[in-house]
């Protein structure tokens, strides 16, 4: 954790490494909680290694481990036919690292109120220079008010905004003093203000708590996923030079398993959830008759008269409630 398989040296994390932490580390991270249900996996990339891998069907750990470890790879160790095929299926583009970074600083200027405070671009050859200096607050606003402050990344693939572990186009890795995400940022302040690792591991929950993203495809979702739960590790071996305690990690990819999601983000619903075309028999006082449902939101692109079903996420700070997705959005 990270060990000789999965370590910072490698892109892919194995999902038997998760499972060699705890049993619950991998369940958890492939749970969908509005469903309560495994994460599907939404995508018909893996249906030639037979019926479990399904478009509909969860994702379950004997599916990714073991003889089938390899199953589920980060975009840039795929092959170029594969990534063509989800181009052209699901518009799925990632972003370059350098991209990433660009916007990421627009937020923290816009937040800060000054430019290049985490790290200054090169724009010419398309790199960046990460600042040593602790980073200063502006008037009124303190590292926990950074910490705290809720950051998203819609349809987020492989989460390149949130962490960057990796180049998710090259795959080249990224030193940790260099990571630009958004994610990393909020990590870095909580390293750069405290030195108690009981402190620390409440900070950084606060930080994973405020940092969200959805996703369609559940082989995407997983790997966001895993990422945010390494990085984790990582920061926390960076600062006390040893691995969080398990139940450390547990918690943090509990987290993860809420605030990272699948969701259609043009619906609000789980993918594919919602009926169309469904002939059902019901019985009447008359006796039984047939009628067909059809979904009013689907018909007339209201998102919230779906009848599929609404992804939930957790609200932290507000007493841990679980709320809909769609319901944050104003009318």
């Amino acid at each position: 954790m990270p060990d000789k398989k999965s370590s910072p040296s490698c892109v892919d994390i194995r999902e038997d490494d998760l499972q060699d932490i705890s049993a619950e580390v991998l369940s958890t991270l492939l749970r969908d909680h509005t469903t309560g249900c495994n994460i599907l996996w939404a995508t018909h990339d893996y249906e030639a290694l037979g019926s479990e891998y399904a478009y509909h069907s969860e994702i379950l750990p004997h599916l990714i481990t073991g003889e089938h470890g390899m199953v589920i790879r980060p975009r840039v160790l795929k092959s170029k036919e594969q990534q063509t095929d989800r181009a052209k299926d699901m518009a799925e583009v990632f972003t370059p690292s350098w991209v990433c970074n660009a916007q990421n600083n627009l937020v923290d200027e816009a937040w800060f109120g000054r430019k290049d405070v985490f790290n200054v671009e090169n724009s010419e050859n398309h790199t960046w220079h990460s600042k040593s200096d602790k980073i200063i607050f502006p008037e009124g606003k303190t590292w926990k008010d950074y910490v705290r402050a809720t950051r998203m990344e819609m349809t987020c693939g492989e989460a390149p905004y949130l962490v960057s572990r990796y180049d998710t186009t090259t795959g080249e890795l990224i030193p940790i003093e260099q990571r630009i995400g958004l994610l990393d940022r909020k990590l870095r302040v909580v390293s750069e203000n405290v030195g108690i690792s009981g402190e620390w591991l409440e900070w950084a929950q606060t930080a994973y708590m405020n940092t969200y993203g959805f996703e369609w495809q559940g082989d995407n979702l997983l790997l966001a996923r895993e990422a945010l739960l390494w990085t984790f590790i990582e920061y926390y071996q960076a600062k006390f030079g040893k691995a969080p305690l398990t139940k450390s990690i547990n918690y943090i990819a509990y987290i993860i398993s809420w605030n990272l999601w699948q969701m259609d983000g043009l619906k609000g619903v789980v993918p594919d959830s919602c009926m169309n075309g469904v002939n059902v028999t019901e019985q009447t006082l008359f006796g039984e008759e047939e009628h067909t449902i059809n979904c009013p939101g689907c018909q007339h692109d209201d998102m919230r008269r779906h009848n599929g079903i609404y992804s939930l996420i957790r609200d932290w700070p507000n007493n841990k409630k679980r709320i809909r997705f769609i319901d944050l959005i104003k009318q």
